[in-house]
Order: C-alpha cells, then structure tokens, then sequence
C-alpha cells in the first residue's frame, strides 16, 4: 500500500464501496493505483424494538433483510439513528456461541457465507477452485488499514458480536432468526472481512470498550454498527449509548441507512 496515501483516501474508499457506491471494478482500479480459507474469528448480544428503517440511497446495495425487510425513504442522521435505538440491560444468561449456526451455504453453490464475504469485499478477485477454495486475491482491512493478500489471514467480523446480539435481544429469538443473522448476507453492513488480529482484539466488545485502531475507521464503523442494531432490531445498553453519542460527535455528516430484517 502506498504510504503516500492517507487515512481519509482509504476512509472514503471502503465506505463507498460499503454503501455500494463504488463499483468492485473501480475499486480495484483505484486499489492497484495506490498499492503499486479458512479460520475461525474471534467474536462472538441486547431485547428486541423496532425502529423505522430507512432505505439505502440511489445506487447502493438493496438488503433484503432475513428474510426480508421494507426500506424507507431515507437515511437518519448517525445521532439520530443511535437515539432511535432503545435503551436496555443486557442479559448474557444462556448464551452459547453455537446458539447461532453460521457459515452455512445458503445457495447451494458450495460457498460458504464466509467465503462469500471474501468474494465480495475482495479488492483484487481471488481465484476460485473446486469447493469454493479461494487462492491469491487481495483485501483492504478497514479496521486497521492494513492489505491482505492471504484469505487464511483474515476473520469474518459479525459487525455486532454474536455474543453482545444475544444480549441485545437475541436470546429471544427462535433458533432460525439467530442463524439468519449469522448469515445476513442481505446487508453489507453485517459482515466485513478484517485481519485476525483486529477481530480477535474486538471479541465480543462493544463501542464502549473497543474500537477499530485505524482512526479514519471510526465514522463507518459507528455507522456499520448503528445500522446493524437498527436492522435487527436489538437495544444497547446505557454505556454504549453513551460511547456511541460521543464518538459520534466528528461524524456530523454520517448518514444511517439500513433495512429491517424480518
């Protein structure tokens, strides 16, 4: 990566390609320009409310939700949005990180949800073998701003833990909805490819005890976060709201868009 390029280049390159403004193409285009499968992530949440979803912009990724969802007319104010989310304690009895069936092959065509992700944030195209194995290809870690060009070396981070989901409200939820969420490949916000060490220093924090180490990382990651709790409708506790407003507080443009999963 060129050291010549700064944290807002990088910054405003993963968030458009995030919200599905910058085509991968492009993306990789820009990439090259500036930079002349298997592991198991470290994550592992709140009670359930439903908030007003607005829609992604003109241009964007559509979520379909889990299994769906009905988008709004527009996006809220990052402040906003973390106010629309409700406020309650969480409840961590029961949990087990096996409540939540993940990286299964939805479609059927011997990719994993994990390996899905890969294919879809990957800067430069990986080449794709029997099974879905996954060699060369390239990745740009937002949390910290690092390239990867070795899938093995990257985790597929739950933007909300699975942990801090069941506390949030998933404890309550019936064992289809929890596996749906592991999955949701209907939103980009959900999932996003980081390098271990990142995901593995996150665990199952929230806002309040851990953010990305990348300081231009930290505007899309209280987006990605917010939107992620809006969309599945789980509550945050009193210090996290209380982290999330006043991180919050350089990000007067960030704009929440997401769709409600159903």
């Amino acid at each position: 990566m060129s050291p010549h390029k700064t944290p807002t280049y990088w910054s405003a390159l993963v968030s458009l390609r995030r919200l599905g403004f910058l085509p991968v193409a492009l993306l990789t285009a820009t990439a090259l320009t500036a930079c002349s499968t298997e592991t198991v992530e470290a994550d592992d949440a709140k009670p359930t409310a439903t908030a007003p979803a607005p829609a992604p912009a003109p241009g964007s990724t559509s979520p379909s939700g889990a299994p769906g969802g009905t988008p709004q007319e527009a996006g809220l104010p990052l402040v906003d949005a973390i106010g629309a989310i409700p406020v309650a304690a969480e409840k961590r009895t029961g949990y087990e990180r096996d409540s939540f069936k993940h990286w299964i092959d939805e479609d059927g065509d011997s990719c994993t949800t994990r390996a899905e992700v890969l294919l879809a944030e990957a800067v430069t195209a990986p080449a794709q073998g029997a099974r879905c194995s996954l060699s060369g290809g390239s990745w740009l870690s937002y949390y910290d701003e690092v390239e990867v060009t070795d899938a093995r070396k990257l985790d597929i981070d739950h933007m909300v833990p699975l942990a801090e989901a069941w506390d949030s409200g998933a404890y309550g939820w019936t064992p289809e909805r929890r596996e749906a969420y592991a999955n949701d490949l209907g939103s980009d916000r959900s999932l996003v490819a980081v390098t271990a060490k990142t995901n593995q220093g996150k665990a199952d924090r929230d806002p309040a005890q851990w953010m990305p180490p990348a300081e231009s990382a930290t505007c899309t990651y209280l987006v990605d976060w917010t939107a992620t709790k809006l969309r599945w409708a789980l509550a945050m506790d009193e210090d996290e709201k209380a982290a999330l407003l006043r991180l919050a507080e350089p990000c007067a443009d960030s704009v929440v868009e997401y769709e409600a999963a159903s």
